[in-house]
């Protein structure tokens, strides 16, 4: 690399590209934490001042901190943003404008995975999305005729020269560009944007000087975007103990990012910290057995002596809180003879360069970045950061060493609704907007069925929140599917686990009902009669009519009182004022949903009753002590409400 392609200047940078690329610019860049959000928004400029050029990115998960509505929920998110990102953090300017319609007609984003439910309203986003498994994104990128790569590194000098990780995001760049020049086309111009707090990691990730064209290493670099850790309710915890017991000592996991993840971590590790509390809370849930047949079968009820591999194309938080516990902790070799000696126990403790975990890209907490790159420098061989062509299927060069290194593997992903057939939705709804994207949810589907003693365990609620009430996520049809229902494998609900592989159509709907919420179960036993696929004379078992959320409290609320099942299980970015404010907030949003919820609020305002002692604190927080104007008065008449039915429950 020549001295003049070295830039400390961005916008320095970006008219070089332009000047150099010319009036077309064909970018791809990483998804989420890899995106160089200051040079996206540079070459952005050069779009909105000069509207004869036009640029083409090719990205996914453009991660932009809340956009608050005005009222209450700007009055919380405003300070905390502020707080947890900083002042100077730089969002990528066209996902804002996406998101807000604006996107001028010179400039188009194709993301093949969005922020979850960001850009349902945005039309040009709904248009250009493009439907991909992971894995198939750098062979469809190929023919896109891409002209510059852009990408957020770590840089590290060596005796030998400058070297570069691609850190939290080797997931497709390396199979792009080799692709690429398989396919005899012009390699693109290839950025790297280097920044300071990225952790640097070797094995894989790591690159060679030459890769890249122009490095561009600002002067100074926001801070690196972390997703807060939010709280985990009821009945996300219910479903987490579930699903717990379903991971088999010595096995492989691979675990998506939300609440419905962070239950299950914390459901694995009350397993092997407190393994006596665990089973109770297991026994109250579980009064049919279902769950913990499924687990001598398939699963678990003991601690973890053998530990977990990990292998999940994301890295997040629940992965550094199990290996930190020593759940995490079998490792791997990409050696099939060492590979073989190890499933064997021949091989000796001392023999180096095994990993415990291995991920496409990673995304979370600013503990997760330094975790990662203290774990790096202390041992350099336990993550592995690779391509997801590894990750994310067996397919190719790697499928026997792949398959023994992830024996007994439980994939869990999240997902939105599921039939009583077996079919999931989880990232678009029947009308063809997107919610989400596909990601790698049918990769690891898919891989569960190659693996000899591999599972799928696909996640939800069993009810959400609707326009007109609680309405149930089982369903007898919808008119969108991700997952068919001839991959039918594990469902889990707060109510229990169905397992549907290998069984008929009726034992698949019987399965279904059990773990339906009990407000819906008979409505959806008559459909499936009516279409012919349930026998007339089947009744619904009075043990399905008790899945209820009361149910769920007499099992729970007494653990989470006790901090058993803490409301935040790994730690809050929220101050404790906050946390009070966080439920009160949410009950003011789901009651201006439908019109039942408006009459409760009025009921609430009419009647608030007595404040509670933190009132004032809550108020002062949300700058409501001293209201004045008419909008602020109504306002905190409206906290106050939320706050006292909160603190009378």
């Amino acid at each position: 690399m020549l001295p003049e392609q070295r830039f400390t200047d961005t916008d320095a940078c970006a008219q070089l590209i332009v000047e150099r690329l010319g009036a077309d610019l064909r970018v791809a860049a990483p998804l989420g934490l890899g995106k160089p959000h200051g040079l996206l928004n540079a070459l952005y400029a050069w779009m909105l001042a000069d509207t004869w050029r036009s640029m083409t990115l090719y990205t996914a998960l453009s991660l932009m901190r809340p956009q608050p509505t005005p009222g209450l929920e700007a009055r919380f998110l405003g300070p905390f943003l502020e707080r947890h990102f900083g002042a100077g953090y730089v969002d990528p300017l066209y996902a804002i404008d996406q998101a807000r319609g604006k996107l001028p007609p010179n400039v188009a984003v194709h993301e093949f995975y969005m922020q979850s439910g960001a850009l349902l309203h945005s039309a040009s986003a709904q248009r250009d999305y493009i439907s991909q498994n992971y894995t198939h994104v750098a062979r469809d990128l190929v023919v896109q005729d891409i002209n510059l790569l852009v990408q957020l590194v770590a840089r590290r000098e060596t005796p030998d020269g400058v070297r570069y990780s691609l850190s939290c995001n080797p997931d497709l760049t390396s199979d792009f560009l080799d692709r690429v020049k398989a396919a005899g086309k012009a390699r693109p111009l290839c950025v790297a944007v280097v920044h300071p707090d990225l952790p640097y990691l070797g094995g894989h990730a790591e690159v060679a000087q030459d890769v890249f064209d122009i490095e561009l290493a600002p002067v100074s670099s926001p801070a690196l975007f972390a997703l807060p850790r939010m709280p985990v309710d009821m009945a996300e915890y219910a479903l987490g103990l579930h699903a717990s017991a379903l991971v088999k000592d010595g096995g492989c996991l691979q675990i998506g990012i939300g609440a419905l993840s962070d239950a299950l971590v914390k459901g694995l590790l009350l397993r092997h910290q407190d393994n006596v509390a665990w089973r109770k809370l297991l026994l109250a849930l579980d009064q049919g057995g279902t769950t913990h047949a499924l687990a001598a079968r398939i699963g678990g009820l003991g601690s973890f002596k053998s530990g977990l591999y990990g292998a999940s194309e994301m890295v997040m938080d629940g992965f550094m809180q199990l290996a930190k516990a020593g759940i995490l902790k079998r490792r791997c070799w990409d050696n099939l003879a060492l590979e073989r000696a190890a499933m064997a126990g021949r091989l000796p403790d001392d023999v180096p360069g095994g990993h415990y975990l291995r991920g496409a890209f990673f995304l979370g907490s600013r503990e997760l970045y330094a975790w990662l790159a203290q774990t790096a420098a202390n041992d350099p061989d336990a993550i592995d950061m690779c391509r997801v062509s590894n990750v994310n299927q067996l397919y190719g060069d790697h499928q026997p060493l792949a398959m023994l290194q992830r024996r007994g593997a439980r994939f869990f992903n999240s997902c939105m609704m599921a039939t009583l057939l077996g079919a999931v939705v989880s990232d678009a709804l029947e009308d063809g907007h997107v919610v989400s994207g596909v990601g790698g949810q049918y990769n690891f589907v898919a891989m569960a069925h190659e693996l000899p003693d591999g599972r799928s365990a696909l996640l939800l609620r069993a009810t959400r929140q609707g326009p007109d009430g609680v309405e149930t996520n089982i369903r007898w049809h919808y008119g969108h599917i991700t997952i068919p229902r001839h991959l039918r494998d594990l469902v889990i609900t707060e109510y229990g686990v169905a397992d549907l592989r290998g069984k008929s159509d009726s034992e698949c709907i019987e399965a279904m009902l059990a773990i339906s919420d009990a407000r819906f179960v008979d409505a959806l036993a008559a459909e499936a009669k009516a279409h012919g696929k349930l026998a007339a004379d089947f009744k619904i078992p009075e043990a399905w009519h008790q899945h209820r959320p009361q149910a769920l409290r007499k099992a729970l609320a007494k653990p989470m009182r006790k901090g058993l099942l803490p409301r935040f299980p790994f730690g809050s970015d929220f101050t404790e004022v906050e946390q009070r404010l966080l439920p009160a907030l949410e009950w003011l949003k789901t009651c201006g949903g439908n019109w039942r919820g408006r009459w409760r609020l009025l009921k609430a305002v009419m009647q608030p009753g007595a404040p509670g002692p933190e009132e004032a604190a809550a108020l002062e927080r949300m700058g409501l002590s001293t209201a004045t104007a008419w909008r602020d008065r109504m306002q905190r008449r409206l906290l106050q409400a939320a706050l006292r039915r909160n603190s009378a429950q």
